[in-house]
C-alpha cells in the first residue's frame, strides 16, 4: 500500500485483465432495515413468502446465466427445498422468535458447520449459504432482495462476492470488481473473464474512504481518490492496452495462427447457445467445448427434443467446423438436485462427470439420444468428463452404440459421433495410451487442481495453485506427445489456454489446438503472432 488521505493505491492479484475508472462502491452484507414482527402465523407467513421470493428471483438468475453459474445457483436453489434445514427455522419461530431472526441464527449454524468441515469444498459452500441468509433477511426487512444499485462504469468493491449478486449487476456500462479476499479460480473471476470486467483479488484490508477509483486487472492495483498524475498514468497504460486489443482484432481477421511454421487452430468454449453471439465467436476454427450443463439449470432433467434443439442449433452455426460437445459433468462442485448425490465427503473425488452418469443411464441415455441425432447434421464430435480408465470409455462407448442402433431400428436417423475423453484425471494423462479415444481434451482447471491437491476455489490456496507447475506441464506434454505419435488431435480447453502467460508452455509442450472463451480469441491469436515473431508476452 502507498499514499496518503489521497491517492491511496493496493496491490492484489489479477482474476481478469482490464482496466476500470469511475465511482468506488462498497459493497458489503450489512444489515437489512429493521422490521416490526407478527404473531406466529404471520411470521411462518412471512417466511415462506420471502422463501419463494428469494427461490424465484435465483431461479431467474440461473436460468439467465446458464453453465457453471447456473449449477452454483441451483445449490441455493436446493437448500431452500430443504426441508430439514426450513422446518429447524420453522420450529424456532414456533419459539417465539421473529422470522428474520430465526432464520439468520439457523442459517448462522449451518454455516458455521461448512465453515468447520475438513473438507475445502464444503467450506467453500458456506459463501452460498452466507448468500441465501443475506437475501431471505433483506426480503423480510423490506427491501425485497433488489439488485446491487452499482452506478454505470462503478467498480464494485467487497469482501467477496457470491456469483449470485455478480450476476445482479448491470455490467452493461463497463466497471470492475475489487475483492478483499477472493480466488483468480474462483467462479466469480471465471464469470468476469467470460464478460470482460476487470477484477483484482486478495486486495487486504482497505478503508471505506474513497469516492472515486482505478482498478488496473493487469497490474493487480487499486487506486482511491487518484490523484492527476495517478490518471494520467492509467490512462496510458489502458490506451496501451486497448491499442493492443485493437491490434488483436484486426489480427483476428487473418485465416490461421501459426508458430514455427505449425497452423496452431483456435477453437471457442461456449456454455450455451447464446455464447455464438459473440462478435469474435465467427472467426473460430470451431467449437472445442460446449457444457451442457445449462441444459440442467431446470427443476429437471429437459427432454430429448429440448437437448436436440440446442445442440442442432450449434451444429448449424458451426456449418462444417468441428463442434465437440461435452456430456453432463455434474457433480463435484456442480451440484444437481435429483441428479447428483447428496451429502458425498468429498464430491471432487466423488460420483461426478462420467462416473455419474454410468450410474444413472437413464439420465444419460435421453442426452446420447438427442447427440446421436445431432450428429448427423454436422461435424460433431463428443467427449466424456472425468474418466479415469479405459474401461469407463469403453461403457460409454458401448452405451452409446447400442442407443444408435435403437434409434435406426426404429427408422429414426442417427449416428455414432467421434467419441474423446477429457484429460483432467492424473491417472488419464500418466496412462493415455490405454484409451481407444478418437480425440483428447485436456482439462487444465481440474488437472491442475488435482495434481497439486489444492481446490482450485479455495482463495487460501491460490498460490499453490500454479498451472506452470513442472508436474501440470508434464502430464499436458505427455498427453500432446501421445496424440503426436498416434496421430491423434489433442486439445487443450482450459484457463490455461486464454491465459498469454501459459501460452509459451503450452506450446513447447506440443499442443497446436486451443480452445478459450470468445472474449479472449483475440487476444491469444495475438499473442501467439507475437512468439511467432520472436516477441515476449507481455
Amino acid at each position: 500500500m502507498q499514499g496518503g488521505a489521497a491517492g491511496l493505491a493496493y496491490r492484489g492479484r489479477t482474476a481478469s485483465i482490464g482496466f476500470a475508472h469511475g465511482p468506488f462502491v462498497r459493497v458489503d452484507a450489512g444489515a437489512a432495515g429493521e422490521r416490526v414482527a407478527g404473531t406466529l402465523v404471520e411470521e411462518a407467513l412471512a417466511l415462506r413468502n420471502a422463501i419463494d421470493v428469494a427461490s424465484g428471483q435465483i431461479a431467474d438468475l440461473a436460468a439467465s446465466a446458464g453453465g457453471e453459474a447456473a449449477q452454483i445457483l441451483e445449490f441455493q436453489v436446493a437448500l431452500l427445498e430443504d426441508e430439514d434445514l426450513i422446518e429447524a427455522v420453522f420450529a424456532s419461530i414456533g419459539e417465539g422468535r421473529p422470522a428474520d431472526i430465526a432464520w439468520r441464527s439457523t442459517l448462522d449454524a449451518q454455516i458455521a458447520d461448512y465453515n468447520s468441515a475438513p473438507d475445502d469444498y464444503l467450506k467453500a459452500r458456506s459463501s452460498d449459504l452466507a448468500d441465501l441468509r443475506d437475501r431471505v433477511v433483506h426480503i423480510l426487512r423490506g427491501d425485497q432482495g433488489q439488485p446491487l444499485k452499482v452506478p454505470s462504469g462503478g467498480v464494485v468493491c467487497a469482501d467477496d462476492l457470491p456469483p449470485s449478486r455478480f450476476l445482479e449487476i448491470d455490467w452493461s456500462g463497463g466497471g470492475g470488481l475489487a475483492l478483499l479476499r477472493g480466488s483468480p479460480t474462483s467462479h466469480v473471476a471465471m464469470l468476469a473473464r467470460a464478460r470482460g470486467i476487470p477484477m483484482v483479488v486478495q486486495l487486504g484490508t482497505i478503508p471505506d474512504i474513497g469516492t472515486t477509483a482505478l482498478l488496473d486487472g493487469e497490474g493487480a492495483t487499486l487506486e482511491l481518490d487518484p490523484n492527476a498524475e495517478q490518471v494520467r498514468t492509467f490512462e496510458k497504460r489502458r490506451d496501451s492496452h486497448l491499442k493492443s486489443r485493437a491490434s488483436a482484432r484486426a489480427i483476428l481477421r487473418r485465416p490461421t495462427a501459426s508458430w514455427r511454421g505449425e497452423r496452431i487452430k483456435l477453437f471457442i468454449n461456449i456454455q450455451r447457445v447464446e455464447d455464438l453471439e459473440h462478435a469474435d465467436a465467427q472467426y473460430a476454427d470451431g467449437i472445442g467445448l460446449m457444457r451442457t450443463e445449462f441444459l440442467l439449470a431446470g427443476r429437471s432433467v429437459p427432454d430429448e427434443e429440448t437437448q436436440f434443439q440446442a445442440y442442432d442449433a450449434v451444429l448449424r452455426w458451426a456449418g462444417q467446423r468441428p463442434v465437440t460437445i461435452r456430456t453432463f459433468d455434474a457433480g463435484g462442485d456442480k451440484p444437481v438436485p435429483g441428479f447428483t448425490l447428496d451429502g458425498e465427503a468429498n464430491p471432487f473425488l466423488g460420483v461426478r462427470g462420467l462416473r455419474l452418469c454410468l450410474a444413472r443411464p437413464e439420465i444419460f441415455a435421453v442426452q446420447l439420444r438427442a447427440l446421436a441425432r445431432a450428429a448427423i447434421r454436422g461435424n460433431l464430435k463428443v467427449m466424456f468428463p472425468m474418466v479415469t480408465s479405459a474401461d469407463e470409455l469403453e461403457a460409454g462407448r458401448k452405451l452409446f452404440a447400442d442407443i444408435v442402433q435403437r434409434l435406426l431400428a426404429d427408422g429414426i436417423a442417427a449416428m455414432l459421433p467421434e467419441l474423446g475423453i477429457m484429460v483432467e484425471v492424473p491417472a488419464a494423462a500418466l496412462a493415455v495410451s490405454s484409451f481407444k479415444a478418437a480425440f483428447f481434451s485436456i482439462g487444465s482447471n481440474d488437472l491442475a487442481q488435482y495434481v497439486l491437491a489444492c481446490d482450485r476455489s479455495n482463495g487460501a490456496l491460490a498460490p499453490l495453485m500454479d498451472p506452470l507447475h513442472p508436474a501440470v506441464l508434464e502430464l499436458i506434454a505427455r498427453t500432446a506427445e501421445h496424440g503426436r505419435r498416434a496421430g491423434i488431435s489433442v486439445s487443450l480447453c482450459g484457463d490455461m489456454a486464454g491465459d498469454p502467460r501459459c501460452l509459451p508452455a503450452l506450446l513447447n509442450c506440443g499442443l497446436r489446438e486451443l480452445s478459450v472463451n470468445a472474449s479472449a480469441l483475440a487476444q491469444i491469436k495475438h499473442t501467439i503472432d507475437r512468439l511467432s515473431s520472436g516477441g515476449s508476452v507481455g
